[in-house]
């Protein structure tokens, strides 16, 4: 399924491509918009003065595609997160399972109290004939 979503993905940034591409190339409506900037003169020479129809048209299918793909993307995407998820939490659980069987817990002795709460520290041994605390 892996191969499916990066293939539609694929196709979804290819059809992406061609839809800014249709967008930039309409005809520009009363001689503004990003068509002028971009050769919309250009397209009539092209395809004829009839182009904007058959452009609008093309770009009509491309965006429902565009959002035919965004969805089922979002779907499909889903579904294998959740599967993912799932498979991945078995087999987590499957590991534990294996590992308290294989593993026999030692029962640990607690250890005897300290008789009393005090911390000994042991002395300092200090070489002969010095003082260690500076006077």
């Amino acid at each position: 399924m892996a191969f499916f979503i990066g293939l539609l993905t694929v196709i979804l940034v290819l059809d992406c491509a061609v839809l800014i591409l249709l967008v930039l190339i309409q005809l520009p409506k009363k001689d503004a918009g990003a068509g002028v900037a971009f050769g919309a003169a250009a397209t009539d020479a092209l395809f004829g003065a009839g182009s904007g129809n058959m452009l609008t048209k093309i770009t009509k299918y491309a965006a429902g595609i565009f959002f035919v793909l965004a969805i089922g993307l979002g779907l499909l995407q889903g579904v294998f997160s959740r599967r993912s998820t799932t498979d991945f939490q078995r087999e987590l659980e499957r590991q534990a399972k294996e590992s308290a069987t294989a593993v026999t817990p030692t029962p640990v002795q607690p250890a005897a109290a300290p008789a009393s709460n005090l911390i000994t520290i042991p002395a300092a041994t200090t070489p002969s004939g010095t003082n260690p605390v500076p006077e």
